[in-house]
């Protein structure tokens, strides 16, 4: 049988096991995408941070009397959350006036067009980051290139750089150029405060080497980003560690600790060095994985 769009000629029953694998693919997705999505009640980190994403995706919000930080905006079908999750700790959405990004695979970025559009907020990104949110569409530098759905599109990105403090009236929260999982991955940090105690937050970015069939982190530049990275967390002041996969910084066993009375359960400051030594453990497998091939 030969396709319309290419000419290529499938074997016999090419196509139905294309369909099939087609639907399997699609149904494990749509599988992935609701155990992400699971409903998750908001609460306060430290301070004047708090988690209003869901049971397996972050979105962080920082806030102030003049206006608040959102970091990450999960999937699309995740902004319903995370808008009456801002709701419901008091908050007003429309005072949202910055929109974060750690990296911009639908996941984590998905929502942040439509998050953008019903706040009227700005955004801001590193520099590979801004060309993924205004057009949608990851680059074939992205090791998870030809795998990725699409994302809606930000109007508009303000490029940011390492150390480049962006600022709502009182907050300021500084980007970390921590590349590898993607080109243009972001870590965040920023001081939150009860009375006089402040303390140092990361919300440091996926440090997984995930990709495409095909893809070699041997021969690409994201594996000398990889080390850039680990050397930048493993330096950073980081009392209290969040990422956008709760369970890679232990979310909710901290939450439960805490409500079972250990007051103190979100900080570690050794957490950052220990979320760097798993991640060169999984980098070594990959790399070895990927001679043995």
């Amino acid at each position: 049988m030969r396709t319309k769009a290419s000419g290529f000629r499938l074997p016999a029953g090419g196509l139905a096991l294309f369909v099939v694998l087609s639907v399997a693919l699609g149904a494990q997705q749509a599988n992935q995408r609701a155990e992400w999505n699971q409903p998750q009640k908001p609460f306060k980190v430290f301070g004047n941070t708090y988690w209003v994403g869901t049971k397996g995706l972050g979105a962080v919000l920082i806030t102030s009397d003049r206006g608040h930080i959102l970091i990450d905006g999960a999937l699309p079908e995740s902004v319903p959350q995370i808008r009456d999750h801002i709701r419901e700790l008091g908050f007003k959405v429309e005072d949202v006036r910055l929109l974060l990004n750690s990296h911009v695979h639908y996941d984590h970025a998905g929502g942040l067009g439509e998050l953008q559009r019903i706040t009227g907020a700005r955004a801001a990104a590193s520099a590979s980051s801004e060309k993924v949110l205004t057009s949608g569409e990851s680059g074939r530098d992205d090791p998870q290139y030809g795998i990725l759905p699409p994302i809606g599109r930000l109007q508009k990105v303000d490029v940011v750089r390492e150390g480049e403090v962006v600022k709502v009236g009182s907050l300021l929260a500084r980007p970390h150029m921590t590349p590898g999982h993607t080109p243009g991955g972001t870590t965040w940090t920023w001081k939150s405060c009860e009375g006089a105690r402040c303390l140092d937050i990361v919300y440091a970015d996926s440090v997984s080497p995930v990709s495409a069939d095909g893809f070699k982190y041997a021969s690409s530049p994201l594996l000398k980003g990889f080390e850039h990275t680990y050397t930048a967390l493993e330096t950073m002041r980081c009392d209290i560690l969040l990422t956008p996969h709760p369970g890679f910084s232990r979310v909710f066993e901290r939450l439960a600790a805490r409500e079972k009375g250990s007051a103190d359960a979100f900080i570690e400051p050794d957490a950052c060095k220990k979320y760097v030594a798993s991640a060169r453990e999984n980098l070594a497998r990959r790399l070895a994985d990927e001679r043995a091939k």
